[in-house]
């Protein structure tokens, strides 16, 4: 049996595989950071990827999808000050989140590697950046996360959206992980660990699919 790849995240070699999906992929679990991951060799090319999300039907105007985006914009709008500059990272198709954003007063600009591919506003600063239902699609998780928390300023907020797995039990026959661009899979002790090692405040938890990590005030330079 080939060795488990180490950690996508946290780069542990303590890994071990928890499930070989014949239609999907070989899945690994993390025993220190708790990530649950897809076989690195398994996954989707760009062009097949971007064949997935060409196929979704998010308007920015839908009650339902914004409704949906709401679990991640209300507790995240509440913590900003007046007038607040973000990044929607990973925005996707229809980018809504923005907007919703932009109508509570602050400023947004969009980033997608396939939809909104403007590097330039991966160099620049923000006081907040919104990962909506996008952390499960990223195929290196740790470079991802240090990018995203480059581009923040001091008392700035990273607000995550994407469900946690509940108990290792729940993954086999688990909805979420069946969509084959979902390659990562995070539990609260995974957002623990990435507070940690990012030297983020006390991670806040809203439900089972929002996680807000804070900058502290003098960890990131201007």
């Amino acid at each position: 049996m080939p060795e488990a790849p180490d950690c996508l995240l946290c780069n542990s070699s303590r890994t071990a595989r928890t499930l070989q999906d014949e239609e999907l992929y070989t899945y690994y679990r993390c025993s220190v950071c708790k990530l649950y991951f897809a076989e690195p060799e398994q996954q989707l090319t760009p062009s097949v990827e971007k064949s997935r999300y060409d196929q979704h039907e998010n308007h920015p105007q839908d009650p339902n999808y914004r409704r949906f985006l709401s679990q991640l914009f209300r507790p995240l709008v509440t913590l900003l000050p007046e007038k607040s500059h973000g990044l929607d990272y990973g925005s996707g198709p229809g980018p809504a989140l923005n907007l919703m954003f932009e109508e509570a007063g602050h400023s947004v600009a969009i980033y997608d590697p396939f939809y909104a591919d403007k590097p330039q506003r991966l160099t620049q600063r923000y006081d907040f950046i919104t990962v909506s239902e996008t952390a499960e699609h990223f195929f290196n998780p740790r470079e991802e996360f240090d990018l995203l928390w480059s581009l923040l300023r001091p008392n700035g907020y990273l607000g995550i959206m994407t469900l946690m797995l509940q108990s290792p039990e729940q993954f086999e026959q688990w909805h979420y992980r069946k969509d084959d661009t979902h390659v990562v899979f995070y539990q609260k002790e995974t957002f623990c660990w990435l507070a940690e090692y990012l030297n983020a405040g006390p991670p806040q938890f809203h439900g089972d699919r929002v996680c807000i990590l804070r900058t502290r005030k003098t960890e990131i330079s201007e």
